[in-house]
């Protein structure tokens, strides 16, 4: 951290008075380095916050993805369901072969109930069900599946069914999984169930709690692991979503058709954690130089949000900013309050901008 603290004092010293530019999504830089061998077929090593890759292997090759696809079918749940909805078992989820919760026709189960017996023990009857619950039939959530893909940038995916069982037409790739998990992870509901380890449920009609234990070993194996998925199914081998989170950083690896998922996954995260952790790079407060034309006032210039990015530590250098000041940021100074924004500090990192943080009026102390 002593060598991102060092960047910070240099960090704003560059002042522009140009207006302010339009939001950029922050590039995902991969990593110089090879990083730890692999028995996957495909995988991908992602920051959670800022999308940076920090390892691929044939991470855009289309592959069957099994029961992973569980992380749209669950996220849709969560954003166009409500916890507490009963949901009424249909014959068809109760037929659903491969891995089950055993639903009965006719039962009337929560949402949140269903959630859990998708992630935890990836229940095929439970994503039927959760699909029928909330689009009226699988056919319309299947629709808005790959409507998700599309707006979340998952442009080599397609879904046709919402549990991954082998179909035509049913892929995605290594880099495509990563973006939803990233996307998924943001939301408490859904981290919060599939860091689970173990699930009882109270089941209507019946005198004793259901206990589900998560079939993602990760959650054990692994210090700091928090999800998300396993899958598999003779076409697409052994696939696995896995998370972990050490202090503020977040960290997702995907392998597709892999042997040795735990194995990989475990030197994967300890390799991110290790090589490429977040660094400071900018903090709520600190102070920003005020440009030497602008009236002098009793006021202060600051950062108003904190900035972590995840940095090699021979890639400290290549970190740039500058301060960008609104068209009206001069009148603010003299006329405005204090907490006004003013402009932005953006953050640069090999050309290309990875963050634009606010930059407001302080009070002198």
């Amino acid at each position: 951290m002593g060598d991102a603290r060092k960047l910070i004092l240099w960090l704003l010293l560059i002042v522009c008075t140009i207006p302010l530019l339009s939001v950029a999504a922050a590039p995902a830089f991969p990593a110089a380095d090879g990083g730890p061998a692999v028995q996957a077929e495909n995988a991908i090593l992602m920051d959670v916050n800022s999308k940076r890759v920090l390892f691929e292997k044939n991470a855009d090759e289309p592959k069957a993805i099994a029961s992973i696809t569980k992380i749209m079918t669950a996220i849709l749940a969560i954003e166009y369901g409500r916890l507490d909805d009963l949901v009424v078992v249909s014959p068809k989820a109760s037929r659903m072969e491969g891995s089950s919760i055993y639903l009965r026709p006719g039962e009337r189960v929560t949402l949140e109930t269903l959630l859990y017996g998708l992630m935890l023990r990836s229940g095929n009857d439970a994503a039927v069900a959760i699909a029928e619950h909330v689009a009226g039939t699988e056919e319309n959530f299947v629709y808005l599946m790959n409507v998700k893909a599309w707006e979340l940038g998952m442009t080599h995916t397609h879904f046709a069914n919402p549990h991954g069982l082998d179909e035509e037409g049913h892929y995605s790739t290594a880099r495509d999984m990563a973006l939803l998990s990233a996307y998924a992870l943001k939301n408490p509901v859904f981290q919060e169930i599939v860091k689970t380890k173990q699930k009882r449920v109270a089941w209507p009609g019946e005198q004793w709690e259901r206990s589900w234990l998560n079939k993602n070993k990760m959650l054990h194996f692994y210090d700091g692991a928090d999800g998300v998925k396993t899958g598999y199914t003779r076409k697409s081998g052994r696939t696995l979503v896995s998370s972990a989170t050490r202090g503020q950083q977040q960290l997702v690896v995907v392998t597709l058709n892999d042997p040795d998922d735990w194995r990989d996954h475990m030197r994967l995260l300890d390799y991110g954690f290790s090589q490429y952790p977040d660094r400071l790079l900018l903090k709520e407060g600190q102070p920003v130089p005020i440009p030497a034309q602008w009236p002098a006032t009793e006021r202060t210039l600051e950062v108003a949000q904190t900035f972590y990015y995840p940095l090699a530590a021979d890639e400290i250098e290549e970190i740039a900013a500058k301060v960008v000041f609104s068209p009206d940021a001069r009148r603010r100074w003299t006329e405005g309050r204090s907490g006004d924004v003013v402009g932005q500090v953006h953050v640069v990192f090999r050309g290309k901008r990875i963050a634009e943080l606010p930059v407001r009026i302080g009070e002198r102390s």
